[in-house]
């Protein structure tokens, strides 16, 4: 993984090189940002590991992602989280083709808690929310009202795309090679396109064992 992110980073560095000797106008910018729009995590990345695991990979412009986890403990325990991402007025370029995979060995035989965001487009919102309550007071049923004074707002309109969708391929998928053995909370946001909003949001309360 380390000898293939060091030939990603040299061909970004060329591909910005190049795109400043150009300086022919906006044609370098595109070629740049369909280098930019394939996002992946391959090989043995977060194979085994254990506890809170946090991933946010965008490929491209304008595209907001957030991981948030709140866990609180007590008597009368109380843990809560919350995440509002707005865009608007913004101008993204479209990509005619985008990826977003999860391949190899990523994340085999890890556990605990694992929020990933992938996009590879524009102007894309994707938020994970985690919250969880070990408390003595009992097990607590979570209604849709509650769940919505600490949930997460994702909007991803009101964006000028400047244009027509030209067409294209985009693509999201997880490889069967990857997340094997994985035990534990996966949350997953995938995007490849560009004006899309996706959120996950899950809440535990537990009673402590006396």
């Amino acid at each position: 993984m380390v000898r293939r992110a060091a030939h990603l980073l040299g061909g970004l560095a060329l591909a910005i090189a190049c795109a400043g000797a150009a300086h022919a106008g906006g044609d370098e910018y595109a070629a740049m940002l369909g280098y930019l729009v394939d996002s992946r995590i391959d090989g043995r990345a977060l194979s085994g590991a254990e506890g809170r695991i946090a991933v946010n990979m965008a490929a491209g412009d304008l595209n907001k992602q957030a991981n948030l986890h709140a866990m609180a403990a007590g008597g009368a325990a109380s843990a809560q989280a919350s995440a509002r991402q707005d865009t608007r007025g913004d101008r993204y370029d479209l990509p005619m083709h985008a990826s977003a995979t999860i391949g190899g060995n990523a994340l085999v035989g890890a556990s605990g808690i694992a929020s990933i965001n992938q996009a590879s487009g524009s102007g894309n919102a994707e938020t994970n929310l985690v919250t969880a309550t070990l408390a003595q007071q009992g097990i607590r049923e979570t209604d849709e009202a509650a769940l919505a004074s600490f949930g997460s707002i994702a909007s991803a309109g009101g964006q000028d795309a400047g244009g027509p969708v030209p067409p294209g391929t985009r693509r999201v998928g997880v490889e069967a090679s990857a997340l094997r053995g994985f035990e534990g909370v996966l949350q997953l946001n995938q995007i490849a396109g560009s004006g899309n909003a996706t959120d996950n949001q899950l809440s535990i309360s537990v009673q402590t064992v006396p």
